[in-house]
């Protein structure tokens, strides 16, 4: 670790360092769909800054022993100060580093400060702050398993059409109707063999000015996709979803008084 990874983890003895498992939380975003104010990741969710819980919620898997928050460059300190200040499980290591100017970018960072003997490794959005254990176990059994790419996902509700784009408030063509039997909306945490989600970020990297392999995508599982790498879909929850408008909120807020009225915490 670097010095300016602000690295204080606890150490990590007595653990399998063979088949280790970390969690890379991008939460450089500011979120402005959910209006002014602190960061999204920092948005108190029944008290508690979203982001703790996010991290909560990758902790509360047992084959997770480190988790990487990757903050705004201004808020990386504070950030620090947040994870010391809540009481996160004493198994699992917590490092904060500052990221980049994008997304990939800040992934890329958070993998930077991962050591060695990470072999699988975790993206999770800070904004999808109650996605239950299940479904993490799912996605790092199924990469364990062999896959080298896998990402937790839901069948459509809705009718999807694809349109040709207008200027805001214009009237849309639609172009088309896909099947949406055959397309799923995809959640995180999206799980990875590290060695091939570095290599999607290295491509990605060198590849920016040129639209090579990885340019466009919106996720890391889009980067792996373009290098020719299968990913495959695990079931997703319907608790999963990520906070990025008022109602949002409102809906986390419901999630978690239903947990604490069934002493699901």
């Amino acid at each position: 670790m670097t010095d300016e990874s602000l690295d204080e983890s606890r150490p990590t003895t007595g653990r399998d360092t063979g088949r280790r498992t970390a969690a890379v939380i991008p939460a450089a975003g500011r979120g402005v769909r959910l209006g002014p104010g602190a960061p999204k990741a920092l948005r108190a969710l029944s008290g508690t800054p979203m982001l703790i819980h996010a991290v909560r919620a990758m902790a509360d898997s047992r084959a997770v022993s480190l988790v990487v928050v990757v903050a705004p460059a201004d808020d990386a300190t504070a950030v620090k100060n947040l994870l010391d200040e809540h009481a996160l499980p004493e198994r699992t290591d917590f490092v904060v580093v500052s990221g980049g100017e994008t997304r990939q970018e800040s992934v890329r960072l958070g993998l930077d400060a991962l050591p060695a003997d990470i072999t699988t490794v975790l993206v999770h959005d800070a904004a999808r702050p109650l996605v239950p254990v299940d479904t993490v176990d799912a996605v790092i059994e199924a990469v364990r398993d062999g896959a080298p790419a896998v990402v937790p996902a839901l069948p459509l509700a809705d009718t999807v059409k694809q349109v040709e784009p207008r200027e805001t408030g214009e009237p849309e063509p639609v172009v088309a109707t896909p099947d949406r039997s055959l397309l799923r909306a995809v959640q995180t945490p999206q799980g990875f063999d590290r060695a091939t989600l570095v290599r999607a970020h290295e491509t990605f990297a060198a590849g920016r000015e040129g639209a090579a392999p990885g340019d466009g995508a919106t996720d890391c599982a889009g980067m792996v996709e373009q290098l020719g790498v299968r990913v495959v879909v695990v079931p997703g929850h319907e608790e999963a979803f990520k906070v990025t408008r008022p109602l949002d909120l409102v809906l986390a807020e419901a999630v978690l008084a239903r947990r604490r009225a069934n002493d699901v915490f």
